[in-house]
C-alpha cells in the first residue's frame, strides 16, 4: 500500500515509523506552543497525504506525551481528504507541556476499512455479558 505525502511547509518533517514492523508513523508539529492546563490547541504538521481508496487514517495518541497528560482528538481522515493533516491536542494534566517545532506529537495509522451494512432490528440475540456496562466484568479474576 502506497501513502503518498506532500510538503505543504518547507520545514515539515514526513512521518515515519520509528522501528520496522511499528502500527503508527509519528506525526510532527510544524510549530511551537505551550499548552496551559485544559488547554486545547490543532497543531500543525504541515503535510497532507494521499492513499487508496478502502483504508482510512487515525491519528492516535503517543505514549511518551500521553503519560504526561497530552491526548489527541478528533483524528479520522478519509482517503478523499487532500488539506492539511492536524492534531487538535488536549493537555489534561495539571501542568504547562511545552511543545517544539519538530517533536513528535502524534501518530498516524493507516487501516483497512470494513463497511457495515446497518438494519435495524426490533431484538438483539442474547449473549451472557446481556447488558453488562462500565466495570461489569469487576476488576479481578
Amino acid at each position: 500500500m502506497q501513502l503518498k505525502i506532500k510538503k505543504l511547509n518547507p520545514e515539515a518533517k514526513l512521518p515515519s515509523y520509528a522501528h520496522k514492523g511499528d502500527a503508527g508513523l509519528d506525526l510532527f508539529s510544524c510549530e511551537d506552543a505551550v499548552l496551559k492546563p485544559g488547554e486545547r490547541k490543532m497543531f500543525s504538521t504541515g503535510i497532507s497525504t494521499e492513499f487508496p481508496e478502502g483504508y482510512v487514517a487515525l491519528i492516535w495518541d503517543k505514549s511518551g506525551i500521553a503519560a504526561s497528560g497530552i491526548k489527541t482528538m478528533g483524528g479520522v481522515l478519509e482517503h478523499t481528504y487532500r488539506g492539511e493533516y492536524k492534531v487538535i491536542t488536549l493537555n489534561t494534566s495539571s501542568e504547562n507541556y511545552e511543545i517544539k517545532k519538530g517533536q513528535k506529537i502524534a501518530q498516524l495509522l493507516i487501516q483497512p476499512i470494513v463497511t457495515a451494512e446497518v438494519e435495524e432490528a426490533n431484538e438483539l440475540s442474547e449473549t451472557k455479558r446481556g447488558e453488562g456496562a462500565f466495570g461489569s466484568t469487576g476488576l479481578n479474576v
